[in-house]
């Protein structure tokens, strides 16, 4: 393979790589616990916090409802984490852990 071939192949995979990172920033990720949804970009920017547990939270139902908020978030950048491997597994190699 001669220069030319290698230069326009790692281009194409510069414009891949890009053109599937913007579409994931485009994208939201929910993620959920009993109490808690929130919603996070493609690019993990926190969009939206909502509590889905009716009526008064009382002061004992408040470290639950931290944790509900932990377990929510961690489950957004799960699904956000496998979004970007599921896009762009395939450049794993060429990207050397910058995902």
């Amino acid at each position: 393979m001669n220069m030319q071939n290698l230069m326009a192949q790692a281009q194409k995979i510069q414009r891949d790589i890009t053109a599937k990172k913007e579409e994931l920033e485009k994208m939201e990720f929910v993620g959920k616990s009993e109490w808690v949804e929130i919603t996070f970009s493609g690019s993990k920017e926190l969009k939206n916090v909502k509590i889905l547990k009716d009526g008064a939270i009382t002061d004992e139902d408040k470290e639950i409802l931290e944790d509900m908020i932990l377990i929510a978030t961690k489950d957004a950048y799960i699904k956000i984490n496998n979004a970007m491997t599921e896009k762009l597994g395939q450049y794993a190699g060429a990207l050397d852990g910058l995902m």
